[in-house]
C-alpha cells in the first residue's frame, strides 16, 4: 500500500490512471485499525488496484477538500476523480469488496 500525504496524494490519486482505493484512517480510530488488515489483503487480490492509505491527522486540509466526513471512509477513484465510497457503518470487507467489483 502506498503512504500517501499532502505532498503525493495529487502525484498517486489525483493525477492517477485507472482505479485508486484511498483508506483514510487515523491512530485514534479504532474501527479504522481493525479494517486495515482486511484493506491490505484485498489489495492482495485486486492487483489492478492502486491501493492507499492516509493518515487524515497529517493532511486535515486535504481531507476536508476530498469531504471525507467521518472515519473509516473508503474512497475510490477513478482517473483522479472520486466515484464511490464506503463510509463508517458500511465499511467493512464485504462493502469495499462490493464497490471494488462495481468497478471492474
Amino acid at each position: 500500500m502506498i503512504i500517501l500525504d499532502k505532498d503525493n496524494f495529487e502525484k498517486e490519486v489525483l493525477k492517477a490512471k485507472g482505479l485508486v482505493l484511498v483508506d483514510y484512517w487515523n491512530e485514534g480510530c479504532e474501527p479504522c485499525k481493525a479494517l486495515m488488515p482486511d484493506v491490505e489483503s484485498l489489495a492482495k487480490v485486486y492487483q489492478d488496484v492502486k491501493f492507499c492509505k492516509l493518515d487524515t491527522t497529517k493532511a486535515r486540509r486535504l481531507v476536508i477538500s476530498q469531504r471525507v466526513m467521518g472515519l473509516p471512509t473508503i474512497s475510490l477513484y477513478k482517473d483522479g476523480a472520486k466515484i464511490d465510497e464506503v463510509t463508517k457503518d458500511n465499511a467493512s470487507k464485504a462493502s469495499i469488496e462490493e464497490m471494488l467489483k462495481k468497478y471492474l
